[in-house]
């Protein structure tokens, strides 16, 4: 059977002509809408010079736009009845541009003598349309990287985008990514893109890692201090923190940070972590 796509064919009409099925244990929703499918390629800011790494092209409806752009495409992805569809796909039309690895992208990204990591350069810009399970871990393993992206677009779900995006800070995914990148919503994205059409909308999320985070040492303490002040969120942050040091200690780090030891995890700002950081390297002597 043809793997030719006609661009008047429905997402539904190609999974049955194809004999492929949207997996829900994949979390797959595939993108439609040509307009949002430029928005997230506008969001990239692509170039001919740029390599893109996209995760979970599912059939390509963004793979094929942003090949015609870019350098090069990686893409990775799980399903492998969906990687040989796109494989075959992309060869009958004729792009050369187009490199498909089958397997897990949170895998391949993470070990070092991957498929992946031997071919990605080290300047690259990552694209994906992701399963909502994956948000966090995704953006936490490619923000530590140490060939971070020079830019990361994701379609991920409106809520987490807004709490990525409150710069004031009240949970730990929010104060994760605003300590590695500068993170801003590009576009709200309506439910009924998708087929099949999730329970929730989506939204554009740019992410644009900083040059400069800090040293390692720093960098160590701060999410030590943050994943332990946030280890039981109705907790006091004294009570919390009190695991990393002497209570007295701990009240007296806290009272020099400007911070009253009665307030929670959620109260605090990027800043007053960082503020806290230092008083404790501070206190407990360490450069």
């Amino acid at each position: 059977m043809s793997n030719k796509v006609s661009p008047n064919n429905s997402i539904k009409s190609i999974l049955e002509s194809s004999d492929l099925s949207a997996k829900k244990n994949l979390g797959q929703n595939f993108l439609h809408d040509s307009n949002i499918i430029n928005k997230m390629i506008e969001g990239e800011d692509i170039n001919n010079d740029d390599t893109i790494l996209e995760i979970g092209p599912g059939l390509g409806t963004l793979t094929k736009p942003l090949s015609s752009k870019a350098k090069h495409i990686i893409a990775v992805e799980k399903d492998r009845d969906l990687a040989d569809w796109l494989e075959n796909n992309v060869k009958e039309e004729g792009i050369s541009n187009i490199s498909i690895i089958r397997g897990d992208a949170l895998k391949e990204i993470e070990d070092p003598d991957s498929t992946l990591n031997s071919i990605l350069p080290k300047d690259y810009k990552v694209i994906a349309n992701i399963p909502y399970y994956l948000t966090s871990h995704l953006i936490r393993i490619l923000l530590e990287k140490e060939d971070r992206p020079q830019r990361i677009t994701l379609m991920i779900q409106k809520e987490v985008a807004e709490r990525i995006c409150n710069r004031n800070g009240n949970s730990i995914l929010s104060i994760s990514v605003n300590y590695y990148a500068d993170p801003k919503i590009i576009h709200i994205v309506s439910k009924n893109c998708f087929h099949p059409k999730p329970k929730i909308d989506s939204a554009i999320i740019s992410l644009t890692p900083k040059e400069d985070i800090g040293n390692n040492i720093f960098t160590e303490y701060f999410f030590r201090l943050l994943k332990t002040g946030f280890s039981s969120p109705r907790k006091q942050l004294l009570k919390n923190l009190s695991q990393l040091g002497e209570r007295e200690v701990i009240s007296s780090i806290l009272k020099s940070s400007g911070i009253d030891p009665e307030q929670r995890a959620e109260t605090l700002s990027l800043s007053d972590w960082k503020n806290l950081t230092n008083a404790y390297l501070a206190a407990l002597k360490i450069s």
